[in-house]
């Protein structure tokens, strides 16, 4: 697999990657092992099939409905769809070659 572009920027939060088109922003990269990078290339291949733009607008709908459900910004993050897909299956390096094309969709309806 091809190696991610990641960006170390002073402008990043401590402890955050940002994944902006398919490049990794961090402010260390340190940190940043295969898991990490699995889990971001989970969102890549989301946006991808999303054509980047719309995912970035679902993601931000979907955060602001699961923010006003939970009142915490850590419980909405965690529970947005496209997240819970990257964290359940970030451990499995083989997951994106079984991947089904918006698997993301199943993650919409179960709740934590």
């Amino acid at each position: 697999m091809k190696r991610p572009i990641i960006i170390q920027s002073k402008l990043m939060p401590k402890g955050i990657c940002l994944n902006l088109f398919g490049t990794f922003w961090a402010r260390d990269t340190r940190w940043i092992d295969r898991y990490v990078v699995n889990h971001e290339r989970i969102h890549t291949a989301q946006m991808r099939e999303l054509l980047f733009i719309p995912f970035y607008i679902l993601y931000g709908i979907e955060y602001i409905f699961r923010l006003l459900r939970y009142r915490n910004r850590s419980a909405a993050y965690r529970n947005l769809s496209f997240e819970r897909e990257a964290y359940t299956n970030g451990n499995d390096l083989t997951y994106l070659s079984q991947r089904r094309h918006f698997a993301w969709v199943n993650y919409l309806r179960r709740q934590k």
